[in-house]
């Protein structure tokens, strides 16, 4: 979201979240998503495992933090070299790749981030 929050923990659960008075963009007042934070982070059906689908599989498996990753990384990597142009037509020098995009926002939420 883009509203300025406070976040209130107690024993390690988020028990109250309210607009920043002090945020130059919202002022104290939060965003309809700032809104309904707390209830994201407390869903009682939050996702908090890391899920992996193996190509063709038809189940999930838990994947450990490092693994996946090590997994992320490593065809980030590939994206960029694969898609990397060094050069263009006219020899004018680029050192970018076209195999890796970035979009994001405020206004995104988490299953949208990671559709695109």
């Amino acid at each position: 979201m883009g509203c300025g929050q406070w976040v209130y923990v107690k024993d390690e659960k988020v028990i109250q979240i309210e607009g920043d008075p002090d945020s130059a963009i919202s002022r104290g007042r939060p965003c309809p998503k700032g809104s309904a934070s707390e209830q994201l982070v407390n869903a009682p059906n939050r996702q908090t495992k890391i899920l992996y689908r193996a190509p063709r599989a038809t189940e999930w498996q838990p994947l450990e933090l490092d693994t996946a990753i090590d997994m992320i990384a490593d065809r980030f990597v590939e994206s960029r070299r694969n898609g990397w142009q060094d050069l263009d037509k006219k020899g004018r020098r680029l050192r970018r790749t076209m195999g890796i995009a970035s979009l994001g926002g405020a206004t995104l939420d988490n299953e949208e981030n990671y559709l695109i």
